[in-house]
């Protein structure tokens, strides 16, 4: 392995270690408590909040900008995907099969050229909409633009796939940098979703508004 590997793995170990500390926070401040009295169901609540709720309708305003919530989507999906090719990609024999098969490799480049996209539209649409932009700090720009980078670097890697060493430095090193600042910033949220759905289907579910009758 080299040495731009090497700085990855170990970003990688210390954000690991970063959110097994929120973990643990997240575990001593315990469970909600709710002294009302129950009158439904916290699990149904729960999967509600984590599916149903999730919808564009029966959310705030999403329902009003659906063009931006699917942009949204297709973000989001870009920058799992490159979570996942770059796990896959430390294995020497997906990295061989990928470049063995360059066809499977060309389709995963043709998603993240979207997602890519997908991201600099919602980076330019919060820094140009006045309305988005008074809303936003220094977080929100430095944590959209990391992760399109990422989701940019994954796709360059991917077209010179195993052929050229300056590509393979430069990806590495963005991975490193996502990595540091995964625990840091706003896209700690990645953690902080699953207990922030959970507390809410607890309330609503306790109180028997969700599901919705």
């Amino acid at each position: 392995m080299e040495w731009y590997q090497y700085l990855a793995l170990g970003t990688l170990a210390y954000c690991f270690i970063a959110f097994m500390f929120h973990f643990v926070r997240a575990l001593v401040l315990g469970k909600p408590k709710d002294k009302s009295r129950k009158s439904g169901s916290v699990s149904k609540g729960v999967l509600y909040a984590n599916t149903i709720a999730m919808m564009p309708a029966n959310k705030e305003t999403a329902y009003l900008h659906l063009p931006t919530y699917a942009t949204g989507i297709v973000f989001h999906l870009g920058i799992f995907l490159s979570l996942l090719l770059f796990v896959l990609l430390l294995f020497p024999s997906v990295f061989q099969w990928m470049i063995a098969f360059p066809t499977l490799p060309a389709v995963l480049a043709g998603c993240l050229s979207l997602s890519t996209l997908a991201g600099l539209i919602l980076f330019v649409k919060r820094l140009c909409k006045k309305e988005l932009r008074v809303l936003s700090h220094g977080d929100d720009f430095v944590s959209n633009l990391s992760t399109t980078l990422f989701q940019a670097a994954t796709l360059v890697f991917l077209c010179f796939l195993g052929g050229s060493p300056e590509v393979a430095t430069v990806y590495y090193v963005v991975c490193a940098w996502l990595f540091f600042y995964l625990p840091l910033g706003k896209l700690r949220h990645v953690f902080y979703y699953f207990s922030a759905r959970y507390h809410l289907g607890f309330f609503y579910g306790w109180r028997n508004v969700w599901p919705q009758k």
